[in-house]
């Protein structure tokens, strides 16, 4: 009695509160879907639904399930509405779906391997990002979860960053002052899954806001940056990440040298070589077999070594 009176309540908002998802089953579509009046082809269609949207099942029927499914309401405004209706039952995982990670977390990257296309589906690379945010909303234990996450954050951050980088704030020498990419998708990795690569590259992404916009050949911003990026590496030892760290700091301080040469500051200059060399050592000591970065901290350090200028005009 208690559950047919929850559906009703469900029907009645049409919404999906929590007292209502409670009591009722909850599912992922993993195909694009239209809602239809009723349980029948033929009648009107009250909207479409798209991958990695969430449903409640209030009711099952031969071959079709009667839902409360989140749609689109308007793309430019990032805005959602509810619909009640019924969908042909296809492609709804839900929790109790036999590899539903699995098959969530596949369509997903499927979705994200069509977004990277040239012509790709419209749309796919927003897809992906919910349908891995959904997966490991559903299947928190699922090994899949902390990739899912970071995976779903990670689409987010690089959207936002686009957007970003077109503001007027992009150009801004103070990090503080540029526009900041939303950054609790990150942090929520950090926190849901401490000391796994996927924290430690969501760690990595979150320097994309404490870094300068342009330095205008001005010391400080490299200087911020080289402590930014050595902290990082320190703290994140075994990060996928920390060989790339570690070069950005290595070329940050090589930039340095030519700055406070410029400024008649030979103290400084000396000093920047000596942590450019320093640092570029470390990779080649920690990561001989990382060639994308080992062989570009041993260029690094020929040119060091050889007084060649590594930032600004490199023609002499």
């Amino acid at each position: 009695m208690f559950v047919r009176l929850a559906v009703a309540a469900c029907a009645l908002v049409s919404a999906m509160s929590i007292v209502c998802m409670a009591a009722i089953e909850r599912g992922i579509i993993i195909r694009e879907g239209i809602i239809y009046v009723a349980a029948d082809p033929s009648s009107a269609k009250l909207s479409n639904i798209g991958r990695g949207r969430e449903v409640a099942i209030v009711e099952r029927s031969p071959g079709w399930l009667n839902v409360v499914g989140t749609v689109e309401n308007d793309p430019e405004q990032e805005t959602e509405r509810n619909v009640t209706g019924w969908i042909v039952d296809k492609g709804v995982i839900t929790p109790a779906t036999p590899s539903g990670d699995k098959i969530i977390f596949g369509e997903a990257v499927d979705s994200e391997a069509e977004a990277s296309r040239r012509a790709g589906r419209k749309g796919a690379a927003q897809d992906a990002m919910r349908l891995y945010a959904r997966m490991a909303e559903y299947f928190p234990t699922s090994p899949l979860a902390a990739e899912a996450a970071y995976r779903s954050a990670d689409i987010r951050w690089q959207i936002e960053a686009i957007d970003a980088s077109t503001r007027p704030s992009s150009r801004e020498h103070d990090p503080s002052m540029k526009y900041q990419i939303d950054d609790q998708y990150m942090k929520k990795v950090i926190k849901k899954f401490p000391g796994t690569k996927w924290a430690d590259l969501a760690a990595y992404r979150l320097l994309d806001n404490k870094t300068c916009g342009e330095w205008a050949a001005e010391a400080k911003c490299p200087e911020l940056e080289a402590t930014l990026y050595m902290k990082y590496a320190d703290e994140h030892p075994q990060s996928p990440k920390t060989p790339e760290s570690l070069y950005k700091a290595a070329w940050r301080y090589s930039a340095l040298i030519l700055m406070y040469k410029n400024n008649n500051d030979g103290k400084k200059a000396a000093d920047s070589v000596a942590r450019a060399t320093s640092v570029a050592k470390r990779i080649l000591s920690q990561y001989p077999d990382n060639n994308d970065w080992s062989t570009r901290a041993e260029r690094l350090l020929y040119m060091v070594q050889n007084n060649m200028p590594t930032f600004g005009s490199t023609v002499e």
